[in-house]
């Protein structure tokens, strides 16, 4: 089959790579790889090519979510509608919020927990529905009264192991000690998992443990990792408290995951070990806006306010530090829908202080690290995979821009357009 080339012509290109633009643009993709990318003049355009003039759009690469998850909920009361909805139709939900996310500029999901983003990973792979691509951990790993060990159910019902019914898609494996971590460690990659989730602590959305418990020891730790590693895969941690912060990092967790209480000796490690931070501000925005009226747990929220704050302050400490921060929402659907997760590239300028290039290069370029793909995909350069956005308006100006569906008028994974509204919008 002869090699299909599309040439974009007359864009303003953010690479990624750094937070210049290239004025009067193109990119060259030959099948699914940029071969080039310059200016007009110093890019030579194939004579057979497909030739898409995106009138000077502001280009970039596709955005990540790196840590979000597919639940398929319509509520936000999550402790009933896992109990009374058949798993079937929280999948065909879902469906249509990938469905949501490439319309809105999302080329890549990395979802922290659910067996629903594992599962339809291989519909998209196939091509029999369309939608991001899909980083999973599938099953996360939690210790008996642990975040992901559903308090309010018998124990037996929790662990998708013994339960007669897979209550919630989120459901944790629960593992004591570093032989049962070990032994969870290889189920979840067993079930497919691409990276290995760990519940470090406690959190605002289970019952009747708080962020600031610690789970697992350390020991616990070193044995998922060691496992991950092995598997040539790697460790994301749910941590809110500065020691697990600190045990995850010293037992080779690479990602941690909302880090509130993080402190300047946990700062300093991160930086250390290349360790990258996802704060998910988006998730606890939402919750303090909308979760009373959408009967999101009350124990959530009122945990949600209690640290929201602290947890600001904190994540702002961490990125003066240098400290590296991907994007990342901890949307879940329902109320707190997905297809509004640049959310988070606005909150980080809004909140943290980033600059809007800063908050882009975080939405792509430091997220694909937190994807495992940072060879691959996040910046627009010669021998990375094809996921490219165009938009209408600058982000660099006007960050909100990138919140709108309507002003993403070209999606592009692996070379594959997606979504074209180019001169319609």
């Amino acid at each position: 089959m002869k090699a299909r080339t599309i040439v974009l012509i007359n864009a303003r290109i953010f690479t990624a790579v750094n937070t210049k633009v290239i004025e009067n643009g193109v990119i060259v993709i030959k099948n699914n790889m940029i071969t080039d990318v310059g200016s007009r003049g110093f890019v030579e355009i194939p004579r057979d090519a497909e030739v898409i003039d995106v009138k000077g759009s502001f280009v970039m690469p596709g955005l990540i979510d790196a840590h979000a998850h597919l639940l398929g909920l319509k509520s936000g009361d999550e402790v009933k509608e896992p109990l009374l909805m058949p798993y079937e139709v929280l999948v065909i939900r879902s469906i249509k919020d990938l469905e949501a996310l490439i319309n809105s500029g999302f080329t890549t999901f990395v979802d922290a927990a659910s067996i629903i983003a594992l599962r339809l990973k291989y519909a998209i792979e196939e091509g029999t529905i369309i939608g991001p691509r899909i980083v999973a951990a599938g099953y996360p790993l939690t210790q008996t009264f642990g975040h992901a060990d559903i308090h309010y159910l018998p124990i037996k019902w929790v662990d998708p192991r013994t339960t007669e019914k897979l209550v919630i898609p989120y459901a944790g494996l629960i593992c004591d000690g570093p032989d049962e971590c070990r032994k969870a460690a290889r189920y979840a990659l067993r079930e497919g998992a691409d990276f290995i989730k760990v519940m470090a602590s406690g959190g605002v959305a289970s019952e009747r443990d708080r962020p600031e418990y610690i789970q697992f020891t350390i020991e616990e730790l070193k044995a998922i990792v060691e496992e991950a590693k092995a598997a040539k895969r790697f460790v994301h941690a749910h941590a809110y408290p500065a020691e697990a912060i600190k045990n995850c990092i010293n037992a080779g967790v690479k990602v941690i995951a909302h880090a509130s209480f993080i402190d300047e000796e946990g700062i300093q490690l991160a930086k250390e070990r290349n360790v990258i931070i996802v704060p998910t501000i988006t998730i606890y925005q939402k919750v303090l806006e909308i979760g009373s009226k959408y009967n999101y747990p009350e124990w959530a929220i009122k945990k949600t306010e209690e640290i929201f704050e602290t947890h600001i302050y904190n994540i702002r400490k961490a990125y003066k530090a240098n400290v590296k921060i991907a994007t990342g929402t901890d949307l879940l659907s329902g109320p707190f829908k997905h297809g509004e997760n640049a959310l988070e590239i606005k909150l980080l300028v809004d909140k943290i202080g980033m600059s809007p290039a800063e908050a882009l290069i975080a939405a792509t370029k430091i997220a694909s690290e937190v994807a495992g793909l940072r060879d691959k995909i996040g910046t627009l350069e010669k021998g990375k995979l094809a996921d490219i956005i165009a938009i209408k308006g600058n982000p660099l100006e006007h960050v909100e821009t990138l919140l709108d569906p309507k002003n993403i008028v070209l999606v592009m994974k692996e070379g594959e357009i997606l979504k074209n509204i180019l001169g319609k919008e």
